[in-house]
C-alpha cells in the first residue's frame, strides 16, 4: 500500500471528487480505430472546431508510429467532465491523459486525484520550466510540484471594427486607451457610427461572462483576491465597487445593452451594430469566418495596471491504482508532441503556452493572434480554492449576487458583499478531500 492509500480511502476520494465535480455524465467516446502499439487513453472536452483541431495534433502524434497510439474521448464540457474525471481518478481507474483547466487545479491535486508530472522525463521529449511563461507554468504547482502541464492560454481580449474605428476617428486611441472615461469616450463615438451602439458585451445566462469582465477590472486596480480555506476572503471592496461601477456604467443602453446575452453580442458585432466587442479568444474563428473588418488587442489598462481574466487547458496525469511506466513514457511523448504542434492549436485563438512554438514566424504572422501574444505576462486565473474554476460554480455564486448590478438596479456594494458572505460560507467548510 502507498503512503496515499494509507492516508485516504477509496470511500473519502470517491466522495470528495462527487463534491468537487457535481454531477454529470459521459457524453461518449470517439470510436475506437485500429491502432498499432500501446493504446493511450486520453479523455478531454474539445468540441466543434477546438475539437478538430485537437483530433489533427492526436493523429499527427499517432502517425510517428513512434509504438502508441491515442484514443481520444469526448466528454461534456464542465461539471459532467469533472465529475467523470475525478470520480475515475478517484477509483484509480483513470486515462492515462486528460485535459484540466488551470483553474481547476486547486481542487484536484491537493486530494490526490492527479500524479505529478516528472520534469526530468518531460526533458528527455524536449519539455522545459523555461519553455512556459512564469504565470503559467506556476499555475500549474502545487506543494512544489507540477501537476498540470499547460498547452495554452485563452484569455478575455478586446476586439475592433476597424472600419468603423477609422470613421470615428479613433484608431489610434483604442490602441492608447489608460481610463475609464477615455474608453467611454471612444465607445460613445463608435455609437454614433453605428446608430446602434458603441460596445457589444453579453452576459445574461452566463455567468462565467460576468466574471470574466469584472476580474479583469478589479485585478487592474491591483487589488487581489485570496481565498484560503479556514479563513474569511481577503478581498479589496472599494476596487470592487469601482470595477462594478463602470460595467454598469456602459451597460447603459446606449455604450451596450444592458440586456445581452452572448449569442446577441456576437451577432451585433458581426452585424455592424457596434465599434467594440468583449469577448474571449475563442470567438476568433466566428469572427474570421465571416471576413468582417475587425482586429483585437488585450483589454487596455484603464485602472492603472495591465490585467487579464484567462484560463488555460492543461494536460494532466490522472491518478491511476497501478501506472505503467511504459505507457506514462508514451503519454509524456505524445504531450510533447502535441506541445510541439501547437501553432495548429493557435488557429482557434489560443496562445500556445510553448513558448518555441510562440516565437516562431509561423505564430508571428498570424493576425491578430499575435497582437495579445503578451497577456501571458500578466495573466489573472481565477483564485486558487477547491470550489472555484471552469465548470464550477464559482461564478454562480458571483452572478447571484452581482447581477442586478449589470441589469442597472443593483448598489455595487450591496451586490459585491453578497458574493463575499457566500465566500465564506464556502472558506468555512473542509475541503472535500
Amino acid at each position: 500500500m502507498t503512503s496515499f492509500d494509507r492516508q485516504f480511502s477509496r470511500r473519502r476520494l470517491l466522495s470528495g471528487a462527487a463534491a468537487l465535480a457535481g454531477g454529470g455524465l459521459l457524453l461518449g467516446c470517439s470510436p475506437g480505430t485500429a491502432s498499432s502499439g500501446t493504446e493511450l487513453n486520453y479523455w478531454h472536452l474539445m468540441t466543434g472546431g477546438d475539437g478538430i483541431v485537437m483530433a489533427g495534433l492526436v493523429d499527427a502524434a499517432n502517425g510517428l508510429n513512434a509504438g502508441f497510439h491515442a484514443k481520444q474521448t469526448v466528454l461534456t464540457w464542465g461539471a459532467p467532465y469533472y465529475t467523470k474525471l475525478a470520480m475515475a481518478s478517484a477509483g484509480g481507474r483513470a486515462p492515462d491523459l486528460a485535459i484540466m483547466h488551470a483553474s481547476r487545479i486547486a481542487g484536484y491535486a491537493p486530494g490526490g486525484l492527479l500524479e505529478p508530472w516528472d520534469l526530468n522525463l518531460l526533458a528527455e521529449f524536449g519539455v522545459k520550466e523555461s519553455d512556459f511563461p512564469p504565470l503559467v507554468w506556476q499555475k500549474g504547482l502545487y506543494d512544489g510540484k507540477l501537476y498540470s502541464l499547460a498547452l495554452d492560454t485563452h484569455p478575455f481580449v478586446l476586439y475592433y471594427n476597424t472600419e468603423h474605428a477609422e470613421k470615428a476617428g479613433v484608431t489610434g486611441q483604442i490602441a492608447s486607451m489608460d481610463s475609464p472615461e477615455e474608453f467611454t469616450e471612444v465607445a460613445t463615438r463608435l455609437q454614433k457610427i453605428t446608430g446602434k451602439h458603441g460596445l457589444s458585451y453579453g452576459y445574461v445566462g452566463d455567468p462565467s461572462q460576468m466574471w470574466r469582465l469584472f476580474y479583469t477590472f478589479y485585478c487592474q486596480t491591483g487589488a487581489e483576491m485570496k481565498l484560503v480555506p479556514g479563513t474569511k476572503a481577503e478581498v479589496d471592496q472599494a476596487a470592487a465597487v469601482k470595477a462594478l461601477e463602470f460595467v454598469q456604467s456602459l451597460l447603459n443602453g446606449t455604450i451596450a445593452t444592458n440586456s445581452g446575452d452572448g449569442g446577441t453580442a456576437v451577432s451585433e458585432f458581426l452585424h455592424g451594430e457596434s465599434g467594440l466587442f468583449l469577448g474571449g479568444v475563442w470567438e476568433l474563428p466566428v469572427l474570421k469566418d465571416a471576413k468582417m473588418p475587425f482586429d483585437a488587442m488585450p483589454i487596455p489598462a484603464l485602472f492603472g495596471q495591465q490585467a487579464a481574466y484567462a484560463d488555460s487547458h492543461t494536460f494532466v496525469l490522472p491518478r491511476q491504482s497501478k501506472p505503467d511506466p511504459d505507457r506514462r513514457r508514451y503519454t509524456y511523448q505524445l504531450v510533447a508532441e502535441i506541445l510541439k504542434r501547437s501553432v495548429k492549436w493557435a488557429g482557434a485563438g489560443h496562445i500556445p503556452a510553448y513558448q518555441p512554438v510562440v516565437k516562431s514566424s509561423e505564430y508571428l504572422e498570424l493576425k491578430p493572434q499575435s497582437n495579445y501574444v503578451g497577456i501571458p505576462a500578466y495573466v489573472n486565473y481565477d483564485p486558487d480554492v477547491w470550489f472555484s474554476g471552469a465548470g464550477s460554480d464559482f461564478t454562480n455564486y458571483f452572478a447571484e449576487n452581482v447581477q442586478s448590478v449589470y441589469l442597472g438596479s443593483g448598489d455595487p456594494a450591496a451586490g459585491f458583499d453578497g458574493f463575499v458572505q457566500r465566500l465564506n460560507k464556502l472558506l468555512d467548510r473542509p475541503q472535500p478531500v
